[in-house]
């Protein structure tokens, strides 16, 4: 019908345990399926009263309880089973909750697993003891099957739990496999046109540096381009080896020093104001990447989006993390950063999260300020 929309529930979204639960319950009071259920010895056929009624909810229910707690399942539907057959009921429908239980318990079960075979095993062993006293008509050989039976279960839920392992680490091992494929397609990538196109950009600098007939500024600006093409080409080459496991041989970008950074800006011409706040310590490590890659990115925006690509640059040592704010004058061309999504600001925010830290953008008195804040 027209503006009615349908929600469908995926299957395996469904909760089937609940839906077993309520099975095993609801069966159990249906004429003609209550009765069909499992039992170890006779039943004395005791009228069903309140204790057992609860006895059958316990059985039945306990199954709802696999997912999140499978041995405290398994305990309810045993003792359940147990308390009802030594107290004479008749079967019900309910008591095939514990062969559920075994089977899930089997599967689900994450620590203890041997305690907990060996406590069912002295349990039945003592419930066949108790039986035996009551109904002089259970055999050893009828025991002995039964609890075969039982022990079966438990080890075809093992079994499911082997196989889910194995199809885990080749879902595993395939991820890996896919994730090493894009690392060398990248790198390919990184090493065919990228740094072919870097190092062109460089040997062009380099040479028109030397032009008889350049003026100072501009050798100076052209020196510069090669600077930085040079300093890129070796980024690149530490990203490669990171890419294709070969990291002994490169060099961490965090090595860089906040200062060379700001000196490289201002060689090509940008104005950048750079002011330290409290006792410099070295910035190395992970720390030291993400105030460096934050720097960068920041006079980059600075550069295509502020007035003249004028900005001023903060970095305050504090005792446990270190706060580094870059400030650019002049309204951004497309709007602020904080709405716009760019994949420069997205980037250095999740550097800086993932280093612990939290990262602030605005836009503020005419200015747009990126502040971020790092954990030592």
């Amino acid at each position: 019908m027209p503006g009615v929309k349908t929600m469908r529930m995926p299957l395996a979204n469904i909760r089937w345990e609940l839906v077993s639960a309520a099975v095993l319950i609801g069966f159990s009071f249906v004429p003609g399926m209550a009765r069909q259920g499992l039992e170890l010895a006779s039943s004395e056929n005791h009228e069903l009263n309140a204790l057992g009624i609860v006895l059958i909810v316990v059985q039945g229910g306990s199954v709802a309880l696999l997912r999140r707690w499978p041995k405290a399942a398994l305990a309810a539907a045993f003792l359940s089973f147990a308390a009802y057959q030594l107290l004479g009921f008749h079967t019900t429908f309910a008591a095939l909750g514990l062969l559920v239980a075994l089977v899930g318990a089997g599967a689900l079960a994450q620590h203890h697993r041997l305690l907990a075979a060996l406590v069912m095993l002295a349990g039945y062993g003592l419930l066949v003891v108790l039986l035996m006293q009551r109904d002089p008509t259970l055999t050893v050989p009828d025991a002995v099957a039964f609890g075969a039976m039982l022990a079966a279960l438990w080890i075809f839920g093992s079994w499911l739990r082997a196989q889910a392992a194995i199809r885990r680490r080749h879902t595993e091992m395939l991820e890996r496999e896919t994730i090493l494929a894009e690392r060398a397609r990248i790198a390919h990538e990184l090493h065919d046109v990228v740094t072919h196109h870097v190092t062109a950009i460089l040997v062009q600098a380099e040479a028109g540096a030397f032009h008889p007939q350049l003026d100072a500024t501009t050798q100076q600006l052209l020196a510069s381009i090669a600077d930085g093409g040079r300093e890129t080409l070796a980024d690149l080459r530490s990203l490669l080896g990171a890419l294709d496991g070969t990291t002994g041989t490169t060099r961490a970008p965090a090595q860089q020093q906040a200062a060379e950074i700001i000196a490289r800006a201002r060689a090509a011409g940008q104005q950048v104001d750079f002011v330290e706040h409290g006792e410099r310590y070295p910035l190395d490590g992970a720390t030291g990447l993400v105030v460096v890659r934050v720097i960068q990115e920041a006079l980059t925006n600075a550069r295509k989006h502020a007035h003249d690509g004028a900005a001023a640059v903060q970095i305050s040592y504090l005792d446990e993390q270190i706060i580094v704010e870059v400030a650019s004058f002049g309204h951004r061309a497309r709007g602020t950063a904080a709405k716009s999504g760019g994949r420069g600001i997205i980037g250095m925010r999740e550097r800086v999260e993932m280093a612990g830290g939290q990262l602030q953008v605005e836009q503020l008195d005419g200015r747009f300020v990126v502040r971020a804040g790092i954990p030592r």
